[in-house]
């Protein structure tokens, strides 16, 4: 650690990211030899967000029905961006790209992958479902 490597050579690695609906796997592979060099699992919050955005609603419910002054709701606050994702898969994109982030700060990335797939549980279940059944 106190003295510089004369033939460091730097190896290519990869972020491989395999996105779940409760937790997101992390790998960083070495691209020469396929050795994974980190693997690790990053949980998101989504229950946590939609409980604490119920909690939020029930309060303001409870405001607006005290036996104070009536304060009637307001309509005119209700328009939404383009492009706006609904507060729980924002909070889990913004976690996995926390997690990006630091791994390229730590480790020196040539490539990011991600694996995408669609699943059909249906299909699944029953393999000889076709058409619009």
């Amino acid at each position: 650690m106190k003295r510089e490597a004369a033939d460091a050579a730097m190896q290519p690695l990869r972020l491989k990211l395999d996105p779940g609906s409760k937790a997101t796997g992390i790998a960083v592979v070495n691209d020469a030899t396929g050795e994974a060099v980190f693997a690790g699992e990053v949980r998101h919050r989504g229950e946590q967000v939609k409980a604490k955005l119920s909690a939020c609603r029930a309060l303001r419910g409870a405001r607006r029905n005290r036996k104070t002054r009536h304060r009637a709701p307001r309509f005119l606050n209700r328009r939404r961006e383009d492009g706006r994702l609904p507060p729980s898969p924002e909070s889990r994109i913004a976690n996995v790209v926390t997690w990006v982030n630091r791994m390229r700060r730590y480790c020196p990335l040539e490539a990011i992958s991600m694996e995408l797939i669609k699943l059909d549980l249906q299909k699944m279940e029953s393999p000889e479902i076709q058409g619009v059944e």
